[in-house]
């Protein structure tokens, strides 16, 4: 069993840190310090805790640059899609900040018998998350700031490969003025992860990643009784239809599919385009994407950078051969570059049809799928053809046209219509079928995780 973590620069391959892992023991006794600092923090008023998300906000913008490119290095997203995310972070701590006194305070009503009820929201505890490497600092912002706000204490197990973005942002939130051991980095492995979701001090957890282990997590859950939030992966559909502004279309899908490197989980994947429009999208859009430059993720001009890991690399790129072997088409891209790191080039895949990895699964990474549609009950069709429901997209002109097929006919829980957008916090984030379940961001994840409590004064 391995006894540390070692962080690799995927641009180059080579090693960059090792960590220490805990032992059980120091990491069963880390979450009994960070219950006794949230049975001081829930005590403490929401203004004060209002004045630290404050704080936290401010210092993720004083730590922008050089948390930036500690993101790159660990993980490859190109430098300024680091800073936007710290902004996003920032975002989420001002909105904390402007809405979680008015969503968590009680609420009172007349009762049907003539009695008063009166709703609290109060803390549950201690809140595990489970996170990613894709979005370093976001991934845990997002849960993690509304939780503080509610009154609960936070666990977080991080993806290894991003061990110093966990602890800086440790850093970061005790520098704001945090207690001490209120936010708690484990560096630990899968099975005392296990251990922990069974401590009775646990009282939730939140997982965001693949499916195949989501389903695990929501089963480890389940079984120690914990109310969980999963947010999974998904293969989302964008559908241009045939009043669509196309080059509108192909210039937001192109930057849909290679944001983050392609490696997101509500990034634009599938791309369903009327017959009567196809071929001039997919000129345009092919010709957009074969042009995409990639290079050093730390170069202002590159607009792609390697891929987090080798594996997801290889990963990748065997899905890829396999769609074609299944009868896809590569109109650019598809090959592995002879080049240190873990890079992979922006690749439109035609010809998908159902039985292929680029049609049934989920392509983490700059790989768009191209689907030809009869006309716009097909394109739905084939949108909703899915086992995913996280997010998805829609091209036309007619915005009152786009907006009831949103609301009635798209199978998801986000839609775009005739943009790509990541998050709103303002907003609710979140999916539906394989995609998960819980809402994040928007007024709804600050209420994931705390106790709705019925008081009844009756007459």
């Amino acid at each position: 069993m391995e006894s540390n973590i070692t962080t690799v620069n995927p641009a180059t391959g080579k090693e960059i840190k090792s960590y220490d892992l805990m032992t059980e023991k120091e990491a069963l006794e880390a979450v009994e310090k960070c219950h006794t600092a949230f049975t001081n923090w829930k005590a403490t008023p929401t203004e004060d805790r209002v004045k630290i998300i404050k704080k936290i906000g401010e210092k993720l913008q004083e730590h922008k640059e050089d948390f930036a490119k500690l993101m790159t290095l660990e993980m490859g997203k190109i430098v300024k899609h680091g800073r936007q995310e710290l902004d996003l972070c920032t975002g989420i701590c001002d909105y904390t900040v402007a809405s979680g006194v008015e969503e968590l305070a009680n609420e009172e009503k007349e009762l049907q018998n003539g009695g008063k009820g009166i709703v609290t929201y109060s803390p549950l505890g201690v809140i595990y998350g489970i996170q990613p490497w894709n979005f370093p600092a976001y991934q845990v912002v997002r849960y993690s700031i509304v939780n503080l706000m509610a009154g609960n204490g936070i666990l977080l197990k991080h993806a290894e490969n991003v061990t110093g973005s966990a602890l800086k942002l440790k850093e970061i939130y005790e520098e704001a003025g945090l207690p001490k051991d209120l936010f708690t980095v484990l560096l630990i492995d899968h099975d005392t992860s296990e251990k922990i979701m069974e401590q009775r001090l646990v009282r939730g957890v939140t997982f965001t990643g693949s499916a195949e282990v989501g389903r695990k997590i929501g089963e480890q859950a389940g079984k120690n009784l914990k109310k969980s939030v999963l947010e999974l992966g998904s293969n989302d559909a964008y559908i241009v239809l045939e009043d669509a502004d196309i080059p509108l279309a192909v210039k937001t899908s192109a930057i849909g599919r290679i944001f983050n490197n392609g490696e997101t989980c509500v990034a634009a994947k599938r791309f369903i385009v009327v017959e009567a429009v196809y071929e001039e999208f997919k000129k345009g859009f092919v010709e957009r994407m074969s042009k995409i430059k990639l290079g050093d993720p730390m170069d202002e001009d590159s607009q792609l950078g390697p891929m987090a890991r080798k594996d997801l690399r290889d990963g990748i790129h065997k899905q890829v051969k396999e769609s074609v072997e299944k009868g896809a088409e590569i109109y650019c891209g598809g090959e592995i570059p002879n080049r240190d790191g873990y890079y992979y080039p922006s690749t439109v895949l035609g010809n998908v049809k159902p039985g292929q990895p680029a049609y049934d699964d989920e392509l983490f990474g700059p790989v768009a799928s191209l689907i030809k549609a009869k006309d716009q009950d097909d394109a739905i069709r084939i949108a909703n053809d899915s086992r995913f429901g996280l997010g998805g997209g829609i091209f036309s002109r007619d915005e009152e046209k786009a907006i009831e097929l949103a609301q009635n006919q798209f199978d998801t829980g986000m839609v775009s219509i005739n943009s790509f957008g990541l998050i709103q916090v303002d907003m609710p984030f979140g999916g539906v079928k394989d995609s998960g379940f819980g809402r994040e961001h928007g007024g709804f994840g600050i209420k994931e995780f705390v106790n709705a409590k019925a008081i009844n004064i009756l007459n």
